[in-house]
């Protein structure tokens, strides 16, 4: 568990200027990027036990962050 808060800009460092362009032009990928923004933080705050969860809620917000990751990844490619 790395404790590092997974930025979008720090995850596509190559593509912050599409990041930008689509949350600005498409307002499903502005929902998508606003979502995956509140569970990085819910993660990071359970991992740094600033808001300690059971284990099994932490891993369910890990794999709900890796899907909006993956949903975001498809409009940046």
């Amino acid at each position: 568990m790395s404790h590092t808060p997974h930025e979008l800009h720090e995850e596509f460092p190559d593509h912050g200027e599409k990041l930008r362009a689509l949350k600005q032009s498409d307002a499903h990928f502005a929902r998508l990027v606003e979502n995956y923004e509140d569970v990085n933080r819910e993660v990071f705050r359970a991992e740094t036990n600033i808001a300690p969860m059971d284990s099994l809620a932490e891993t369910e917000l890990r794999k709900k962050r890796g899907a909006l990751k993956d949903e975001i990844w498809s409009y940046l490619k």
